[in-house]
């Protein structure tokens, strides 16, 4: 934790969710209805998962108590998330497919209807940096991960003589290496089933998974102080 921020969890996502406004300009300002079709669909896209994403971080933040990252992590000294909060793990996980244009959810870029989507009219190092823009969201996304569900620098069980920075690294590097695997195995969505994945599948399941999580906390007064 370069800065120990009271709102890393807020600050962190508000930064990233402004990599919207690369491929909306650019996009748009391709002059090309291909690459303006693709900028569209990405804004859709991120506006649609980063609501799940919010109610899934409101539910970690109900079991902790603050918006901490160093929090969030010593919380999870006995219990890694992922386990009591698996559901909302795998559609933190999912949503992060869609927020970073990754295949099975990478529409805004869908070679078979849209050339190249939004960056069709860039090559050499304009392309280069797309590119390395979407790599770097997977990477803070993995991270993200890593902190609010699998316990961050903590060790893995029976690993604790790896130090807590490499351990961190690892997590990055295995979530990593799902966002590849899924891309190389999964068939690319078509844009409905996308939407109707956000709306009418993880945005009304996150909703009810807040208030089940917010009443098993109050009735069984574990609610953090």
């Amino acid at each position: 934790v370069l800065s120990d921020i009271n709102v890393g969890v807020l600050y962190l996502f508000a930064i990233s969710s402004l990599g919207v406004y690369g491929i909306i300009m650019s996009g748009w300002a391709s002059n090309s209805k291909y690459a303006f079709l693709g900028g569209l669909r990405s804004a859709a896209q991120m506006v649609s998962y980063e609501v799940s994403i919010g109610f899934v971080i409101i539910t970690v933040l109900l079991c902790v108590g603050s918006l901490n990252l160093s929090d969030i992590v010593r919380a999870q000294s006995h219990l890694w998330f992922c386990i009591p909060l698996f559901p909302m793990f795998v559609v933190f996980f999912i949503s992060a497919l869609a927020e970073t244009n990754r295949a099975p959810f990478d529409l805004p870029e869908g070679e078979s209807e849209l050339v190249g989507g939004f960056h069709t009219e860039y090559s050499a190092m304009a392309f280069a940096l797309f590119f390395l823009g979407e790599y770097i969201s997977m990477i803070l996304m993995s991270g993200m991960t890593s902190i609010l569900f699998l316990g961050g620098w903590q060790p893995f069980p029976l690993l604790g003589f790896i130090p807590g920075p490499l351990n961190l690294i690892i997590k990055i590097c295995l979530l990593m290496f799902v966002f590849i695997w899924v891309r190389g195995t999964l068939p690319r969505y078509r844009y409905d089933q996308l939407m109707r994945l956000g709306w009418k599948v993880f945005l009304p399941f996150s909703l009810i998974w807040v208030i089940l999580t917010a009443g098993f906390l109050v009735y069984f007064d574990k609610l953090p102080h």
